[in-house]
C-alpha cells in the first residue's frame, strides 16, 4: 500500500483553476492511480494518485510521487507519450503549466511541419 497522500482541494483547485485559465472554461478532471517506478535502480512499482484529464484529441496525467512531488506527460496514443523534460517538479501549479506550454509547443511543432509539408 502507497503512503503517498492523495490529491486535496487544494491541489484540484490548483489544477482546475490553471485548465480554466489556458482554455476558458472547465474541464473534467478524473482521479486515478497509477504504477511508477519511483527508483530508478528499483524494479518495484508504486501507486501514484494521479489526475487526468482529455482536451481536443490529447490526454494528460500529473501523479502524486509525494508530499509535492509530481510528474506529468501528455499522450494521444501508447506510442506517443511525450514528458515535460523535467524528471519531478515540487511545485503543482508549475508542473500544470509546464506540461500545458510543452503540450501546446508540441501541437505548434506539428503544424509547423504539417504546413511545411504542404508547401512542397
Amino acid at each position: 500500500m502507497s503512503t503517498i497522500p492523495d490529491f486535496n482541494d487544494s491541489d484540484l483547485w490548483t489544477i482546475k483553476s490553471t485548465l480554466q485559465e489556458r482554455y476558458g472554461h472547465d474541464v473534467e478532471l478524473e482521479l486515478a492511480e497509477t504504477e511508477l517506478r519511483l527508483n530508478p535502480s528499483s524494479t518495484e512499482m508504486v501507486p501514484c494518485p494521479t489526475v487526468y484529464w482529455h482536451y481536443d484529441n490529447c490526454n494528460f496525467i500529473i501523479c502524486k510521487t509525494g508530499d509535492e512531488r509530481f510528474r506529468a506527460q501528455f499522450f494521444f496514443r501508447v506510442h506517443q507519450q511525450y514528458g515535460t523534460g523535467v524528471h519531478e517538479f515540487d511545485n503543482l501549479a508549475d508542473c500544470t503549466v509546464t506540461l500545458l506550454q510543452v503540450q501546446a509547443d508540441h501541437d505548434k511543432n506539428l503544424q509547423d511541419e504539417a504546413e511545411k509539408e504542404s508547401q512542397k
